[in-house]
């Protein structure tokens, strides 16, 4: 009877997102069960229960639990489900993608609607493993769900996540002209249309990857904004890094510094509060962002040698991309060509192929290797317009005019410049503005370049580019203009956890709210906003308020 009220207890917990407290309550059921099955299935929920609050190696002591008591046949499969569902959250490793896989193929017979949602689970395991994927990639996934028999099986799948698997498949099989419309509708339905929120949950990074593969930069801004909410509400710790590090990556690209730092330093308090073993990408992105490359190389290799043992492609591929771009703002071209072409050996999977060519094009241009150049131009074009996305028509019309004769190049140039203009990218914008500039000076048109490189000067310093801001400040100067040597610091010298307490305090929440999401007691939290009261000359939270206002201006 005691766990039979505290399941009910589970329930109302989860309904306040109390994840943490569900999890809590569905342990202390199994160990109140005396019948054997009953325990079994209540051990089977508690597991879920902890993975999803972020302590997977209590849920993979509890799966043991359930699987050691008698299960049916689904309940047996769906137990393998959850071992590769904790598998993935706690890796995203090459062994994750195998073990889905199994399940999903395991579900087939017996739940056509869970089995096709375990495929959907088995290709974001996919994405996140990439090149490291153990016994099934992205393409293994994708062939085995379109070879099995799903005749007079209704999908059972929300639309839009029905769409993203369907899409996911025919890309992987077929290339992007055949998986790119369909993966568009599913974006559209995902921003349009209602799904259940544990479907949110377990489906909105792989949605969000998807529409930054594809350049949709309206779908990444609402998706990821949206991700982080429903983990917060949830209580999904698990999953809140990672929504959270997605959030950074669209802010930092849309040129919101402020968010984009702030969200690092959440993420990295909710990683170490409940001891994940993911590896977090905003450390190494801020410092490659910023120019720093002592900074990135060494966040880089003191990670190296967990995410190999671990397998997460997908980071060891984006570390070289990011590296690529590190120093490309730092001219060093021919290395930043070294880095992106190993970045594009491997990047077969579903975003990192479209980020790596444009710097392919770039660097190979740019250190007079344009033989290099020209196939990934045309890969990238070839992209695009299935895309058809205003950001990756923009990029691409940018790489054909770095390739382009004289004749072609402006046309170009100013085709990228339209449409990136009328995009949320700031970085890409900048970017263009940028070899547009250098161009128009090689060309003898001086002050033609100079509107250029202003305009990209003053975006890369506002967003912490600051060896893109270097670079186009070298420019300026050799046609003739002058630009200050900018460094950007940090807001009136707050450290980094002070200015995410300041801007959660701007935004009116009280000091045990901000204590919560950032895993601080409200003393803690007190004691740091005296300290950003202090540094900024204020004494009250209205006060506050204005002087960050002032400070982004």
């Amino acid at each position: 009877g005691v766990a039979e009220e505290l399941e009910r207890s589970a329930a109302r917990a989860r309904a306040r997102g109390g994840q943490a407290a569900a999890a809590a309550f569905l342990e202390r059921a199994v160990a109140l069960t005396p019948d054997p099955a009953r325990r079994a299935q209540r051990a089977l929920a508690a597991a879920h229960g902890k993975n999803l609050a972020g302590a997977p190696e209590r849920a993979l002591e509890l799966l043991a639990t359930a699987r050691a008591g008698p299960l049916d046949e689904l309940d047996q499969a769906r137990a393998e489900l959850l071992h590769g569902q904790i598998t993935f959250a706690a890796t995203h490793g090459r062994d994750a993608p195998r073990l889905l896989l199994s399940a999903a193929r395991r579900l087939e017979p017996l739940d056509a609607t869970l089995a096709r949602a375990t495929y959907l689970d088995a290709m974001s395991a996919a994405v996140a493993a990439g090149r490291e994927a153990r016994g099934a990639d992205l393409h293994e996934v994708a062939t085995a769900f379109l070879a099995a028999d799903w005749r007079n099986s209704p999908t059972g799948l929300p639309r839009p996540c029905a769409l993203l698997l369907d899409g996911l498949a025919l890309l992987a099989t077929s290339g992007y002209e055949a998986g790119v419309p369909v993966l568009r509708q599913g974006l559209a339905a995902f921003r349009d249309e209602p799904i259940p929120e544990e479907d949110a949950l377990r489906w909105l990074w792989l949605a969000c990857r998807t529409a930054r593969a594809l350049f949709d930069d309206a779908s990444w801004d609402e998706l990821s904004d949206r991700q982080v909410q429903v983990a917060r509400r949830t209580g999904a710790l698990s999953l809140l890094p990672t929504a959270l590090t997605e959030r950074f990556s669209m802010q930092l690209f849309a040129g919101n510094l402020a968010s984009a730092t702030s969200l690092v330093g959440e993420a990295t308090a909710v990683t170490e509060a409940i001891g994940s073993r993911v590896t977090p990408y905003g450390a190494v992105s801020l410092a490659t962002w910023r120019g720093h490359e002592a900074e990135a190389r060494a966040l880089v290799d003191a990670s190296r040698e967990d995410v190999v043992r671990r397998g997460e492609g997908l980071w060891l591929i984006s570390a070289d991309w990011t590296m690529a771009v590190l120093l490309m703002g730092l001219c060093r071209y021919e290395e930043a060509l070294a880095a992106a072409e190993g970045a594009a050996r491997h990047a077969e999977g579903l975003e990192l192929w479209t980020w790596v060519w444009p710097e392919v094009v770039e660097a190979a241009s740019r250190s007079g290797r344009t033989d290099r150049a020209v196939e990934a131009s045309a890969r990238f074009a070839a992209f695009a317009r299935a895309s058809g996305s205003g950001w990756a028509l923009g990029v691409s019309a940018r790489c054909r005019a770095l390739l382009a004769g004289p004749e072609d190049a402006e046309a170009l140039y100013r085709e990228s410049v339209e449409r990136l203009s009328r995009g949320r990218i700031q970085v890409a914008l900048a970017r263009t503005r940028l070899v547009y500039g250098e161009w128009l000076r090689r060309e003898g048109r001086r002050t033609d370049a100079r509107e250029q490189l202003r305009a990209a000067h003053r975006t890369f310093v506002d967003i912490g580019m600051e060896a893109f801001a270097e670079r186009t400040r070298q420019e300026l100067t050799a046609t003739g203009a002058s630009a200050r040597r900018r460094v950007v610091a940090t807001l009136d010298e707050l450290t980094a956890q002070e200015a995410q307490i300041a801007r959660l305090a701007g935004e009116r929440l009280t000091n045990p709210e901000i204590g919560t999401q950032l895993f601080l007691s409200p003393r803690t939290v007190e004691w740091h906003l005296r300290k950003v009261f202090t540094k900024l000359g204020v004494s009250s939270r209205r006060e506050l308020v204005a002087a960050l206002a002032r400070a982004s201006a």
